[in-house]
């Protein structure tokens, strides 16, 4: 890019009569730094990393935690309205599988069955009997809990909740299916 011309002193007569009195600036020159990082809390962080690494393991049961007899889950990015249509029994039970006298160990491989054949027929919703856990005595529903935490984990599974009443009640759930 060529040279500019230097202005001539006509040029420079209207500049300072256009800009009119000026003033100096004592310091003409800011020095800029960046804001410092924000800190990073690595206790909580590893707290947090920590806390669901228990969750995936079979060790830690939320469902123990939470309070009330009814269960329910739906999995993020899935409406409410899935949820609150199943909650009333508006989707067909494809299939059912009871898990009554099961242990967590039988009825964990036999929930894992029943999914794959289920989905291989296509069904989309499913009812599976855990039980009220009346046997269990001071432990409460171990399937049930048990089933609670399992079903969350798989990728299948778009929702679930407790049976209406005459489907079981507390003591089933309707499972709804991711297709395939």
């Amino acid at each position: 890019m060529p040279d500019a011309p230097a202005p001539d002193d006509d040029e420079r007569r209207l500049f300072r009569e256009a800009v009119g009195e000026v003033t100096p600036v004592a310091g003409d020159r800011v020095e800029w730094r960046p804001p410092p990082p924000p800190a990073v809390p690595r206790s909580r962080l590893e707290d947090e990393r920590r806390v669901l690494h228990d969750m995936v393991s079979d060790y830690f049961e939320p469902a123990e935690v939470e309070t009330g007899e009814h269960i329910h889950y739906l999995r993020e990015g899935v409406q409410w309205t899935v949820l609150r249509k199943l909650r009333r029994g508006q989707f067909s039970v494809g299939a059912q599988l009871d898990l009554h006298g099961l242990s967590w160990h039988e009825a964990r491989t036999a929930i894992h069955l029943f999914i794959g054949r289920v989905r291989r027929e296509r069904a989309h919703c499913v009812r599976i009997i855990h039980g009220k856990g009346n046997r269990s005595q001071h432990r409460g529903p171990v399937l049930k809990h048990k089933l609670n935490v399992y079903l969350r984990k798989r990728d299948d599974i778009l929702a679930f909740c407790s049976a209406r009443p005459h489907d079981g009640g507390t003591g089933a759930i309707y499972v709804l299916l991711r297709s395939l």
